[in-house]
């Protein structure tokens, strides 16, 4: 019995130092000279490709996914959001792929879904101010758009639509292979304040919002949503700057590169939420909506425009500052009614709680920041009643047909503007902002209801009664405030008719 108890000690202490032995290793394995983040990072679970994989579980999956053919640049930190660089105006393919499970969402197999795919803003600030900045970018780029879909590079979608400046819409089936290659026009600087030159463009996003129908067979219930952050160059501008952020991230140190995401060849649009389809969501052809009350002026009311005699007078000489002008007593009712009269009319959203008060409190700065640099300034300018200057002011009278021009020219001059029956002469200021001769007979035409397709040439009166053709020299001399009777004559064939100025 003593025999067999130490044969069961020499066992166990042989079975000890065994297990001893091996983890002696562990540690050196692991230690620290070893064991490296960079390696774990590595591994698949970890790469871009899978990011959008669900996690053990996680219930929630994608019915879609989007890649678009861009690499990711390589100097974006760890726990970033990816970004790629695109250029302006080249084709990039976004595959469409279904990523559905069996079974997931039956009600679309064998249908047709609407994508949106949309170029915004990034920044939250801009976001806020897009209709504004969208009416920026056409105004300096009329018949532009921001966004387009190159037809036909794409594979699988079918009735385009672009509807919206910066958004284009098509229709495809997630049971066939689809492809959407899309250009953006805009460049990223184009929305940077201009200060001393070189600043950073501001980021975008290329949004994707899928839809499948409803009951009444429209494509308003939403399916999925992704997107990624972009910044947009001129056309070269993207490849030299991945090329020199490739360049910056060879000179980092291996412990430095770790901190850094690899670049990929695409870009996978990570899911987020719909982009809300807000009231004043920008519509290429048709303007934005006005606020909840209507006015009545606002079908009738005109502003100034190349037709009128001057951008702050009417023909009759008399001024409309005191129309335009806004009031610190003015209500929010009054002064959305101002915004619209005075061409503000994609503004009357922003400024829904502002009365006159609020509106003038605003220094040309908090406005340009708020509207852009072009539309604040103009808004400065209405709110302070800045009247631009014409060039040139000269007061015409129609002449009595019982009168003869010299005697009219003196009554008007020599006696206080009366004619000898006691009748006074009533002259209009005409206000001309061109100095050529067009531009008079055009003034002309508009102050006194005479038909400008009518008008064939404007004379002046010389010595010994000559008829002088008012050419653009001729008006570039005329002294400023100068007095002008005129009368009309029937051209010699009889088609229109000549004015005389005397």
């Amino acid at each position: 019995m003593a025999w067999v108890l130490k044969m069961d000690e020499v066992i166990e202490s042989g079975l000890v130092h065994d297990f001893d032995a091996s983890l002696s290793g562990i540690g050196q394995e692991l230690g620290a000279g070893a064991y490296s983040m960079s390696d774990v990072l590595a591994l698949p679970i970890f790469k871009q490709e899978d990011s959008s994989l669900p996690l053990d579980g996680e219930t929630k999956h994608p019915p879609f996914q989007y890649v678009m053919c861009a690499a990711t640049s390589p100097a974006v930190k760890l726990h970033d959001e990816t970004l790629t660089y695109l250029n302006q105006g080249q084709s990039y393919e976004i595959r469409m792929l279904d990523n559905r499970k069996m079974g997931d969402m039956p009600e679309i197999s064998g249908k047709l879904v609407k994508s949106i795919i949309r170029v915004v803003f990034h920044d939250r600030r801009l976001q806020y101010t897009e209709h504004q900045q969208l009416e920026g970018w056409k105004w300096n780029r009329p018949g532009d758009r921001l966004l387009d879909l190159d037809i036909p590079m794409s594979v699988g979608i079918i009735d385009t639509r672009t509807s919206q400046l910066n958004a284009v819409e098509c229709l495809w089936d997630p049971a066939k292979r689809t492809s959407a290659f899309i250009q953006v026009h805009c460049i990223s600087t184009e929305f940077t304040p201009r200060k001393h030159g070189g600043e950073k463009g501001v980021p975008f996003r290329i949004q994707v919002d899928t839809f499948k129908q409803n009951e009444n067979g429209e494509y308003t219930d939403h399916l999925h949503s992704a997107s990624c952050q972009i910044k947009v160059f001129k056309p070269k501008g993207a490849d030299r700057k991945q090329k020199t952020d490739r360049e910056k991230m060879e000179k980092r140190t291996a412990h430095e590169k770790e901190k850094y995401q690899p670049s990929y060849d695409t870009t996978i649009l990570t899911e987020c939420s719909p982009w809300p389809d807000a009231p004043t969501a920008y519509v290429n052809n048709s303007p934005s909506p006005a606020p909840a009350f209507t006015s009545p002026q606002q079908s009738t009311c005109s502003v100034p425009d190349s037709n009128s005699s001057s951008p702050n007078h009417q023909g009759d000489g008399v001024s409309q500052a005191s129309g335009e002008q806004i009031q610190p007593s003015a209500t929010i009712q009054e002064t959305q009614q101002w915004l619209l009269k005075n061409r503000f009319s994609s503004y009357t959203r922003l400024f829904s709680n502002f009365s006159g008060a609020d509106l003038l409190k605003l220094t040309k700065e908090d406005l340009v920041q708020i509207c852009g640099a072009a539309d604040g300034i103009r808004l400065y300018n209405s709110l302070k009643s800045r009247s631009v200057r014409p060039r040139l002011t000269i007061y015409v009278c129609r002449e009595q047909p019982n009168n003869t021009a010299l005697q009219g020219q003196q009554q008007a001059v020599g006696s206080g503007g009366e004619s000898g029956g006691g009748t006074p002469y009533v002259y209009h200021a005409i206000y001309l902002e061109e100095m050529i001769a067009s531009e008079v007979a055009r003034k002309l035409a508009l102050v006194f209801n005479i038909p400008f397709h009518q008008i064939n040439q404007v004379y002046r009166q010389g010595p010994t009664g000559i008829h002088i053709l008012v050419s653009d020299q001729m008006v570039q001399n005329f002294q400023d405030e100068s007095c002008f009777l005129f009368s009309t004559v029937k051209a010699e064939n009889g088609d229109g008719i000549h004015i005389i100025l005397k």
